[in-house]
């Protein structure tokens, strides 16, 4: 769609931004930071070491079309459930077979060795995709126990189904799940608490890569690629599990249709109002972001702008990439976090308990720290063991332009740490960020990768090699506590299921997640960073169905297991 350049320096949104720089930072994105305090943890890259050969590709240098731009995810599973999270990254595509209908670009499937190593079984698995890929979501929607992968693609999504013999199946057509549209992200989780994991697929814009739109839109002064603002979009899909293998669109039933469609980017569930089901928060580009309140009957009402998580602070809607639910506050409540454009902040929502929301981004102290970088997948995660959700982002602009000129900002940026200090507020720290090459970062997903109990990140980068970043000390900060969950009456994989660990000081809430951060899927294990505490006073386990389980008197430092009805048991695999 051609649009003139005049018009395009207002409408491009996310893009585009003309205006005001925002406050001065006090560094420059992708140089290393100097004067950050230190963290308890350092994150050492080691993917080379790994053995993690993957190159991600996304057409030409200078990005000349928005689809250029926009991904890929990551994913950790445990593919053969072996006890070791396996890593799963998703790939772009070259635009001269994009417009020749073929593709020599395919995703990765690496299998966890087990000793900090990791073996491409991407061929064997059966899971390349060659299409144009954006995000991965993992869950068991066949309750069979085995993880499976839902991929989305400008072009037709994907659906994996886990063979449990190390390989899998293409059951796209069979289950009812190839939209064509341009789809960002996906997240499974069982809305309607029947033992079978649904699946919400976000869409943006309307892109047609014959006739794309012109290289001739504005950021500050420069001329860049077009979108997402100006474009016409896609809604957003639901897909309810049927249980037979096939899915049906619920988008209009449910309501989620209702809403006028907006850019949609990443998406998370979770139960913000303890009501006992799960609902939806989607980050839109540059428009106002969705909450959709679960009703319990079915349908969903979209909250957002009532519930006061639609927009910034001061009434803006901001160029939303990833969100992660988190209860950065241990009230029992879970916390919203979003990444944004540059030029924006990056935005904390408290969640007030009532069904509202609050920005509290600058008194959190994270706003300030934010301005200069462009995020994408976040972590809302206990890295340093204290008892406390830390924040971790990947960062890095969209266009490769911006570093021809003086703007205190560079296309390939560093990451991003903030330690959580307790008492609402976070402080960005160094954490080994700094001696990691700078990348244009687009998918995050942590997981334990080595057993050693703590938590790792693994970042796909645009045109790039992906990071490893091991977690370098926090299961010599405090003590730790992680949990495998298994359904028999609900979703097998447990998903949407809470656990709560009640020490002497801490009152800790997570919830298992088939999909969050931008475009990427953490590891399903929930882990608990315990501080000092030696023994978990109290675990309770809230299944979908609503049945809560409840043990006293764990220790500290294990892994343990739980199937649904059954006995807490230890459930370690040895150190790496």
């Amino acid at each position: 769609m051609k649009v003139r350049k005049a018009v395009v320096s207002i409408l491009a949104g996310c893009l585009i931004v003309v205006g005001s720089a925002g406050p001065k930072a006090s560094h420059q994105a992708g140089i290393a930071p100097k004067g950050l305090p230190s963290a308890a943890v350092t994150f050492e890259d080691v993917a080379e070491e790994a053995g993690l050969r993957f190159q991600h590709v996304s057409g030409s240098e200078e990005k000349r079309y928005i689809l250029e731009a926009m991904g890929s995810g990551v994913a950790w599973l445990d593919y053969n459930r072996d006890g070791w999270p396996d890593l799963y990254l998703v790939n772009g595509g070259k635009w001269s077979e994009l417009l020749q209908g073929n593709s020599t670009v395919s995703n990765a499937l690496y299998h966890n060795n087990g000793d900090g190593t990791f073996a491409d079984v991407t061929r064997r698995a059966g899971v390349g995709d060659s299409h144009w890929g954006m995000g991965v979501a993992v869950g068991d929607y066949d309750n069979d126990g085995w993880d499976d992968l839902y991929l989305c693609n400008y072009g037709s999504n994907t659906l994996y189904r886990n063979n449990r013999d190390g390989t899998f199946t293409d059951v796209t057509t069979q289950a009812g799940v190839g939209d064509r549209r341009w789809n960002m992200s996906a997240s499974f989780a069982d809305y309607d608490n029947d033992g079978k994991v649904d699946l919400y697929v976000t869409s943006t814009v309307r892109f047609d890569h014959r006739k794309p739109p012109p290289m001739e839109c504005l950021y500050r002064t420069m001329v860049v690629h077009c979108g997402p603002l100006g474009l016409a979009t896609d809604p957003d899909i639901l897909y309810r599990n049927n249980g037979d293998g096939t899915f049906s669109d619920v988008s209009e039933q449910s309501g989620i249709a209702k809403v006028t469609p907006c850019y949609g980017l990443g998406v998370a569930w979770g139960d913000y109002d303890n009501d006992g089901d799960l609902d939806i928060y989607v980050a839109n580009d540059q428009t106002p972001n969705f909450l959709f309140r679960n009703q319990g009957d079915g349908t969903f009402e979209e909250v957002g702008a009532h519930s006061g998580a639609a927009y910034s602070d001061d009434g803006i809607a901001q160029g939303s990439m990833g969100v992660e639910f988190g209860d950065f506050d241990q009230d029992g409540f879970l916390d919203l976090f979003l990444s944004h454009f540059s030029d924006e902040y990056n935005t904390l929502y408290r969640n007030l308990g009532d069904g509202s929301f609050r920005d509290v981004s600058y008194s959190a102290e994270i706003a300030f720290p934010s301005w200069r970088f462009l995020g994408w997948g976040v972590g809302f995660v206990d890295f340093d063991n204290d008892g406390w959700e830390d924040l971790f982002v990947a960062n890095g602009h969209l266009f490769p332009q911006i570093n021809q000129y003086r703007l205190n900002t560079t296309y390939r940026q560093h990451s991003q740490m903030y330690q959580n200090r307790g008492k609402g507020r976070f402080r960005e720290v160094s954490a080994g960020l700094d001696r990691v090459e700078p990348g244009s970062s687009r998918g995050v997903a942590c997981a334990d990768f080595d057993n050693d109990g703590d938590v790792d990140i693994a970042v796909n980068n645009l045109d790039g090699k992906p990071w490893l970043l091991r977690n370098q000390g926090g299961h010599l900060s405090g003590h730790w506590l992680s949990l495998m969950l298994q359904g028999v009456r609900t979703n097998r994989r447990a998903i949407g299921t809470r656990a709560t660990v009640q020490t002497e000081n801490n009152r800790l809430v997570r919830e298992v997640r088939g999909g969050s951060s931008y475009q990427s899927t953490h590891d399903l294990e929930l882990h608990f960073g315990l501080g000092e505490t030696t023994k978990v006073k109290a675990l309770s386990v809230r299944w979908t169905d609503g049945t809560v389980q409840r043990f006293e008197d764990i220790a500290a430092d294990r892994r343990y297991r739980l199937v649904e009805g059954g006995e807490l048991e230890p459930h370690d695999a040895p150190n790496g």
